[in-house]
């Protein structure tokens, strides 16, 4: 097997506590860790995000430009709904323990917890999962190109999407009836944020801020 990797170099890693890199904190009960190349220096077309989710609660649409994705569910249960491109239907799959889904590379898709304690593993045939988030798009398309494009009233368009926070990554937000703007308590992992533009359950040993 090819590889540019010096395997006799001391700074070589063969193991990592996924525990200890998120990737996106919205609380206790839902947030993503990530592992990818740049946690573990070993992998190479393998990466994966580990996801917890209480009921109803839903990992935005989005879509992954470098790679399909393995939705695996290790506990609870979510559905998997994605956009069938070809055939322009939107498929739902529901999955519980050791059930899995499958979404090609580029493909739109989103999941929603429909119990809580429900525990995801996406698996993806890259290094890094890159992504692009239904909110960006939403948030950073100009609403006057939305407007021209689509024939919509552009002052309608900006009013609809003034509630929406670029990289949700998971909705609903904590105080969607109250204004949505996110809470202090909130992680994002900046340098995901910024490349994508884009267990044992929880710990607060940690995540300490949300003890």
């Amino acid at each position: 097997m090819a590889s540019s990797m010096d395997y006799t170099s001391p700074s070589t890693q063969y193991t990592f506590d996924v525990n200890k890199s998120p990737l996106f904190i919205k609380d206790n009960a839902n947030y993503i860790n990530v592992l990818g190349v740049k946690q573990l220096n070993t992998l190479e077309n393998v990466s994966l995000l580990d996801i917890f989710l209480s009921a109803n609660n839903v990992i935005e649409p989005h879509y992954h430009q470098n790679a399909a994705e393995l939705v695996y569910c290790i506990s609870g249960a979510a559905t998997v709904s994605m956009l069938n491109p070809f055939t322009k239907e939107v498929l739902h799959y529901t999955i519980t323990p050791g059930q899995v889904a499958n979404i090609p590379q580029g493909w739109w898709h989103y999941e929603i917890a429909s119990v809580d304690n429900t525990h995801l593993l996406a698996i993806f045939d890259a290094p890094t999962p890159e992504v692009i988030l239904g909110s960006d798009i939403l948030k950073f398309t100009p609403a006057n190109v939305m407007s021209h494009t689509y024939c919509i009233d552009e002052n309608l368009w900006k009013q609809a999407t003034a509630p929406i926070n670029p990289t949700t990554y998971i909705g609903p937000y904590k105080n969607c009836n109250t204004g949505n703007k996110h809470t202090p308590n909130q992680y994002i992992n900046k340098q995901y944020q910024q490349q994508t533009q884009y267990v044992p359950h929880y710990s607060n040993s940690y995540y300490p801020q949300y003890r």
